[in-house]
């Protein structure tokens, strides 16, 4: 019997036409199945498919384009695990490299716009065919949500890349565009500590008030860091420190041989440390040769041979803007053991027009804690510099990754117009690096007091001065690494006066070369007490 079914005609589209029509079934499937699906089932693996790209894909049966973005979202974190692991430094000179962020915010926008892409194609790809006109509209405002909780962090991040760009590029200068007459010479790439068991920064708070002329240093601290441990200690110098040496092969000896000093008044304000920023460079302009800071480096030469130390940089603070950068940071916290005077003048009689009362963990803004670290009416330089210490440490615990990231853009712009460095560009990933170190390490401090420990503002004694910060850097490499918890506050041995510093003990002298700065600034309730029980006349009159 002849067979009276049609012969499938031959040749190439015959066989296309066979193979979509063994498709078509499947195809049918795909459609049945992806309409038997809900609205709820798009919606979630739409919002899935965006929290990790590809996976959306993959269950809408785009298996190798969505397999693709999910290794490659994937792969991020493993990458830069392993270069955290590998070389953390590189990493983090990603930071602070302006080439590198000023390219930045294009590669977001570029990011940003494929993201929106992947979650719009997502929803198209999951939706069922049937669906209603409210459920196209939720599904537009879904896409639409979406896309903004993506794009809105990577707009932020652009910014703050830009932000960051600039505040590289206004704060420190390459070395290649920057003149130094006393920075080191950079270590290893690979390995900047090796050689460098410690680093010395020389930190001034310049104070441009009314009725001076430039920028006189009242605040001079030296911080000096164990590269290995991160472990820090601070040593304070009073800004009326007479007859400061210079290095005997430095040309500033030649001039200033017996020390800055005129030769004949020690007590000349016009050759008092903090008087030196201004004048040595006043006097001779071009004693250092090619230098962008003249002012700077002579005090670079200046405090490292006081303290038997070689300073490696140094990093000045304008007061006048420094209300700025704790309002940035949100303010900070310190302890109060002491009524601490705003405004007034000893010398002229003139009286504090407020003051701040003791107190423990009392948040402090801009201009309070501006005058917690300057007020001195009825008191003298060292108990502010005992202050000096604490504003210090509050900055450094303040500055925690949540506060930096939240208010990123003030602090960067206050700093910006306020802080001035001789730390080049290329050694920034390194010191970021230890900076994580230094802030969960151990600080202690050694305030040099005129008339304690063989010390003489007037006329110092510098070789007892670099015994002392010998024996302390010693208690520094015994400390350990990790902070200890401040002891229980004591009792001071006398009542405090107005005078008493606003630390823990302010009549107690520490047993050791220097002191644990955590205690040192923690909350003394007794002597708190006793200051309220009997607070100065100028307190009285304001009460």
């Amino acid at each position: 019997m002849a067979d009276e079914r049609p012969k499938q005609a031959a040749g190439p589209s015959a066989g296309r036409s066979s193979g979509r029509a063994a498709d078509a079934p499947r195809r049918a499937a795909k459609r049945r199945a992806s309409s038997r699906h809900g609205f709820g089932f798009t919606a979630g693996w739409t919002v899935l498919g965006t929290l990790i790209p590809g996976l959306g894909l993959i269950k809408a049966g785009r298996r190798g384009l969505g397999g693709l973005l999910l290794c490659l979202f994937l792969s991020i974190p493993v990458v830069f695990g392993l270069w955290a692991l590998i070389d953390r430094s590189s990493l983090m000179g990603l930071a602070v490299s302006t080439s590198f962020l000023s390219r930045l915010p294009y590669a977001i926008a570029a990011l940003a716009v494929g993201w929106v892409v992947l979650i719009v194609a997502t929803h198209i790809a999951l939706r069922p065919r049937l669906m209603t006109r409210t459920q196209r509209g939720l599904g537009a405002l879904l896409v639409g949500a979406l896309a903004f909780g993506v794009t809105a962090p990577m707009a932020v991040a652009a910014r703050y890349s830009s932000v960051q760009a600039d505040l590289v590029g206004t704060v420190f200068q390459s070395e290649g565009n920057s003149k130094s007459a006393t920075r080191p010479t950079p270590g290893s790439k690979n390995d900047p500590w090796k050689d460098k068991p410690r680093l010395n920064v020389l930190l001034l708070g310049g104070d441009g008030g009314k009725g001076r002329e430039g920028v006189r240093t009242d605040t001079v601290i030296v911080a000096s860091i164990d590269t290995a441990t991160g472990n820090t200690t601070m040593f304070s110098l009073p800004r009326n420190t007479a007859r400061m040496p210079f290095p005997k092969d430095s040309k500033l000896h030649e001039v200033y041989p017996n020390g800055f000093y005129d030769g004949y008044n020690g007590d000349d304000a016009e050759f008092m440390l903090n008087a030196m920023y201004g004048n040595v460079p006043a006097a001779h302009p071009d004693i250092l040769g090619e230098t962008d800071n003249l002012g700077a480096d002579a005090m670079k030469l200046s405090v490292g041979e006081a303290l038997g130390l070689k300073i490696d940089y140094y990093a000045l603070v304008n007061l006048q803007g420094f209300t700025k950068l704790i309002n940035a940071l949100g303010g900070i916290t310190v302890n109060i053991n002491a009524y601490i005077p705003i405004g007034g003048a000893t010398d002229t009689g003139v009286l504090p027009t407020e003051f701040l009362a003791p107190g423990a963990d009392q948040k402090l803004a801009g201009r309070e804690a501006l005058w917690y670290a300057r007020g001195r009416f009825g008191g003298d330089d060292f108990q502010r510099m005992d202050r000096q210490r604490c504003v210090i440490n509050a900055v450094i615990r303040q500055a925690n990754p949540q506060t930096v990231l939240t208010r990123y853009e003030a602090i960067a712009n206050a700093s910006k117009s306020i802080v001035y460095t001789d730390i080049p560009q290329e050694n920034l990933p390194s010191l970021l690096d230890l900076a994580l170190r230094v802030r969960d390490a151990k600080t202690r401090s050694v305030v040099f007091k005129s008339g304690k420990k063989g010390f003489v503002s007037g006329n110092p004694d510098f070789d007892v001065m670099r015994k002392r910060v010998a024996d302390a850097l010693d208690e520094t490499k015994k400390a350990p690494a990790q902070p200890e918890a401040p002891s229980a506050p004591k009792t001071p041995k006398k009542s405090p006066s107005s005078s008493s510093p606003a630390t823990s003990s302010p009549s107690a002298e520490p047993t050791g070369a220097s002191e644990n700065t955590d205690e040192t600034c923690a909350y003394d309730p007794a002597a708190a007490k006793e200051a309220e029980a009997d607070p100065p006349y100028w307190v009285k009159r304001l009460q």
